[in-house]
């Protein structure tokens, strides 16, 4: 494990709570390196032959273990793309944290772009959780592009936590799924933007199998004149159960678009999506300030309590 420096470390801790070397397996990326990697006796994290990223590969009815590929950027100008693949063995059930950090000081911009493929066999069940977040007082960007391929086996489970709260000015997020029969997929999408920042969610789910489902819902609010969509496309290709949900609050001069997309290939797919784009009531914020708050405070109060 290399020596993190304390913007580093700082980055850690938003992106993975980590405040220390976590236990279990973890590949922790710093800068376009390898800072630190350690496997377990079920977990193996390898280097991909030929290319930047990692395989981890979680041995059948692997329980109760974690593994953690966190990234950190503090260089200006630095960018990198980078191909995870995930292979979780049959009856396993893992969590998973990810997520990138970039601190960028600098005129130039700085670019992380992960691609993370899941390969989930029959019956294994994952949470996986990814956090993107930006700082740094530089005039080059800070940007994330990430891309998540989902690949379901039979009965297989994987509930997935997005969130960017804060610090980065442009990100494109490209999620495709594959659900077998009987697996389910939960997404939730929390999402803050600012400034003039610019954020892109894409969903694109096939529901294969009978009796697969999909459960896709993001929270988000859209502050000073930043600029949101939300794309989610369910395809119902046999008896399945799929619903995406859009809930955003709207501030300032900010921008949100909320693009639905149902498809039924198959008479008993049952396919239902929701929509809200709405300003903070006023009667919330009057409520709160009765009780001695000012107007920013309870605007901030509310909206934390939203984005939990």
């Amino acid at each position: 494990m290399i020596q993190l420096d304390e913007i580093q470390k700082r980055l850690l801790m938003e992106v993975a709570d980590l405040h220390k070397v976590p236990e279990g397996a973890y590949n922790i990326r710093s800068n376009g390196e390898a800072a630190g990697r350690q496997s377990t006796a079920n977990i193996e994290i390898t280097p991909k032959e030929g290319g930047s990223g990692l395989e981890i590969r979680i041995k059948p009815g692997t329980k109760k273990e974690s593994v953690h590929i966190p990234v950190v950027m503090t260089k200006s100008g630095l960018t990198e793309v980078v191909y995870n693949d995930f292979f979780i063995g049959e009856g396993a059930d893992v969590i998973i944290v990810a997520g990138c950090g970039i601190d960028n000081c600098g005129p130039k911009d700085s670019e992380h772009d992960g691609i993370d493929r899941f390969y989930i066999c029959k019956g294994a069940r994952i949470k996986y959780a990814e956090k993107h977040y930006g700082s740094g007082t530089g005039t080059g960007k800070r940007i994330l592009n990430p891309g998540t391929e989902v690949y379901m086996e039979e009965d297989s489970y994987a509930e997935m936590e997005m969130v960017q709260i804060k610090g980065v000015d442009d990100t494109v997020r490209t999620t495709t799924a594959e659900l077998a029969a009987g697996a389910k997929l939960v997404v939730r999408e929390r999402l803050m933007t600012h400034g003039e920042q610019t954020a892109i969610s894409t969903y694109v789910v096939n529901l294969n199998g009978e009796g697969s489902s999909a459960d896709v819902v993001s929270r988000s609010v859209a502050r000073d004149h930043s600029y949101q969509k939300f794309d989610a496309k369910l395809l119902g290709n046999a008896a399945c159960n799929g619903h995406t949900e859009c809930d955003s609050i709207i501030m300032d001069q900010g921008r949100i678009l909320a693009v639905p997309g149902l498809e039924a290939n198959n008479v008993d797919a049952a396919l239902v999506h929701e929509a809200a784009i709405g300003k903070i009531a006023g009667d919330q914020i009057i409520k709160l300030m009765t009780q001695g708050l000012t107007e920013q405070e309870a605007e901030e109060q509310i909206i934390n309590g939203f984005l939990k």
